[in-house]
Parts: structure tokens; sequence; C-alpha cells
């Protein structure tokens, strides 16, 4: 950056007022005998986005705080930042190139939307059963390798669809497995410390997954085949496509935004699942009692379901979703044995981030961290340290929201 110095000052301005709003707003408010829960968070937003004068006004009038508030103040906050971002660094591609910044903000959503469908897998094990289970980046690594060799080696030829479907369910049945020998005994007084158990029963999962899929089909990376071809289309007119224009591998819209063939086909089977799962949450018989069981499992004991059932369901559910996640996207990367280790670190970040066991907070993190990390990916003016930071930029989002909503966005207090 030309002038980085204006871009980090504006930074520690917002930084400095923020951090003053969430400690000094639950004080007043407490002397006022108004309610705190929310005073933290919007002092900070208020702060940071408004300095001096708006906190000094939330001071004096103590108003009722309301979401939109917040809302409000991290848009401010954001046009602040890239306001800075501008004056600092004016020739970056991401001030100077508006479709390159709409092409780069859609794939961040269309990888957010992957990403929240792996994040309720994982948000749906905890929410029913207490446990985050540490093998959740193997079930998304399991995935893309049936997928492969399910269409190149086993049965070549066949649709890429047939592969999704033998993925899901041969990790569900893994799921189901291991839940009834191995995570059962947790729930029936048989293990002295749970929370302890479950967390090391899943990383030995982890690691038998990885090493044994490691052993039976090498290290050397693979890569699917693409599941479908783009037809080569101009709407609305071959002599006027400014509305989409489509090749083989990839779909242009308005001439501006393009999307990748793969990434867009895992988006469209990540927002079809995530219906499909909505549906069987809120539609069915069984998906109620999977919520009925997260909310007070001796309640729904009382009222006829089976919590060992539900258990069971939860961790084949959240280990298919994971592995649907990794078989969707072995048409986009490469793929080895250990490919499930960073999905599975953005997964924890997303469900701490949105709340845990919230499923809607699930998805909402995963788009925020998918946008983010395109943003980050996009605009960090060096490629190579752009790429070297993405773990990173999740961690960042995560490390500023628990500082003001321990909870995450849609956390139940405990």
């Amino acid at each position: 950056m030309e002038h980085s110095g204006i871009f980090w000052g504006v930074v520690l301005w917002l930084i400095f007022w923020g951090a003053v709003g969430g400690i000094v707003t639950p004080r007043i408010f407490l002397r006022k005998n108004l309610d705190v829960s929310r005073a933290g968070l919007a002092g900070a937003s208020i702060g940071a986005a408004t300095g001096p004068v708006g906190l000094l006004a939330l001071w004096y009038y103590a108003p009722r705080l309301r979401t939109i508030w917040n809302v409000l103040s991290g848009l401010i906050i954001i046009a602040i930042l890239a306001w800075a971002f501008a004056l600092a660094d004016p020739d970056n591609t991401c001030i100077t190139n508006g479709r390159f910044v709409a092409s780069l903000l859609t794939n961040g959503l269309i990888m957010g939307i992957i990403y929240g469908l792996m994040a309720l897998g994982l948000s749906l094990i905890f929410s029913i059963l207490g446990v985050v289970s540490f093998a959740h980046g193997e079930f998304y690594m399991v995935g893309g390798m049936v997928v492969y060799y399910f269409t190149t080696t086993w049965f070549p030829g066949t649709h890429p669809l047939l592969g999704l479907i033998a993925a899901c369910a041969i990790t569900f049945a893994i799921g189901v497995a291991f839940e009834r020998i191995f995570l059962q005994p947790m729930y029936k007084g048989k293990v002295d410390r749970p929370i302890e158990y479950g967390i090391l029963v899943t990383f030995g999962l982890a690691f038998f997954i990885q090493y044994f899929v490691q052993a039976i089909a090498g290290a050397n990376p693979v890569k699917a085949r693409r599941y479908f071809d783009f037809p080569i289309l101009r709407i609305p007119s071959m002599a006027d496509p400014w509305l989409i224009k489509t090749s083989k591998g990839s779909l242009t819209l308005f001439d501006t935004v393009s999307i990748s063939n793969p990434r867009l086909i895992a988006a469209a089977i990540s927002v079809t699942m995530l219906g499909l799962l909505l549906y069987f949450l809120y539609h069915t018989w069984t998906g109620k009692a999977l919520r009925a069981v997260s909310q007070d499992r001796q309640a729904a004991a009382v009222a006829g379901i089976n919590p060992d059932t539900m258990n069971t369901l939860a961790f084949a559910l959240g280990g298919m979703l994971a592995a649907l996640s990794g078989a969707t996207l072995v048409q986009a990367f490469s793929w080895v044995p250990q490919v499930g280790m960073l999905p599975a670190l953005r997964s924890f970040v997303i469900i701490v981030l949105g709340g845990l066991g919230s499923l809607p907070g699930a998805f909402l993190g995963g788009l925020i961290v998918g946008v983010i990390e395109a943003a980050g990916t996009g605009c960090v003016p060096d490629p190579t340290r752009a790429s070297a930071y993405i773990p990173a930029y999740g961690m960042i989002v995560l490390i500023l929201v628990l500082l003001l909503k321990p909870t995450g966005f849609f956390g139940r207090q405990q």
C-alpha cells in the first residue's frame, strides 16, 4: 500500500472507540438499571462506527437497544474500512475494477454456501450429542474419494450423481456404526468423563480414516471430472449477449460476473441439500424429534422419543453432510487424504462464529467466512501472501465476534 499509515490509523481508531463502547456502555446501562445483555455489542459497534459522538448520545439517552442498530453500525464500519483502503492503495484491483469485485463477492458467496453445508453437519452433531466431532474433515475427504473412485475406477463412466449418492450412503453407514459402537457408551454411564472421551474417540476415528485411505488409495492427488457441462448459450440473443453467456467451463452474468462450472454446480447441489434438510427438520416427525432432543433430552424422552436413536441419526447425518460437501468439490480441487484438515478447521470457526448448536448460525457463518476469504484473497496486493493468509481471515472475524458476543451470532446462554 502506498499510504498504509492511513489505513492502519483508521483501524486503530475503530478498535479504540469500539473497545471504549464495549467496556463502558454495559456499566452505564447497569447504573441505570437497564438490560445489559446487548449493551456490550451495541456499545462496541456504535463506538467503532460513530466514535465519541454516537457513544455520548447512547450513554445519555440509554435507549432500548435494537438489532438493526448493530447491522447499520456494521455497514458503516465496512464503508469506513473500504474508504480507508481506497485512500491507502488507490491502484488496487479491488478499487479500480468493479467487475473483479463483483466476481470476487459472488464466488465468495458460492463458496460460503458450501462451507455452510459442511458446518451444518458439525453443528447438528453438537446440538444433539453435545460432542464436537474431530473426524468431520475426514468425512469430507471420504466423500470426495468415493465420488472419484466410484466414477473412474469402480464403475467407469458412471454419472457423478450416482457417485454422490454412494458417498452419502457410505459415510452415513460409517457414522451409524461408529456412533453405535463408540459413542453410545457415553450416554449409558459406562464412561466416567464423557466430554474428554468424545474428543479422544473422534480424534482416533480421524486418524484411522485418514491413514486407512492413504494406505489403500495412496498419497497422489486425484480429481474428478466435471459433473455437468454448461451448454454454449447466449441470452437474450447471439447478437446481444448482455445477460447470460455460458461455456462448458464457466458462466458469465451481465458480462461482469464470472463463475466457474464446478463451483456453481457444487453450490447448486448444496442449496438443494440445504432445502431438503430444512424440510426434513421442520416438516417430518423424525426431524421434529431431532430438534426436540437438541432442546431438552429428558422432555423428549418423556414424549416417547428415543434419544439414543436420535444421537445415531444426528451423527450419521452430520458426517454425511460433510461428505456431500467434499463430494461436490472434488471436481474443483485436487484431492489427497489430508485434504480435510483445513475444511475441518474452517467448520470449527464457522459453528463458533454462528453459535454452537445453531443451524441458522452455521449457515450464516459459512457465508461470512466465504465472503471474507474471497475479499482477502483478491484484495491483498501480494498473491502469495493472500493465499497464505486464507486460514487467518476467518480467525480474525471469529476473535472480533467472540470479544463482542461470546455466544456467537445465534448461540444460547448455557
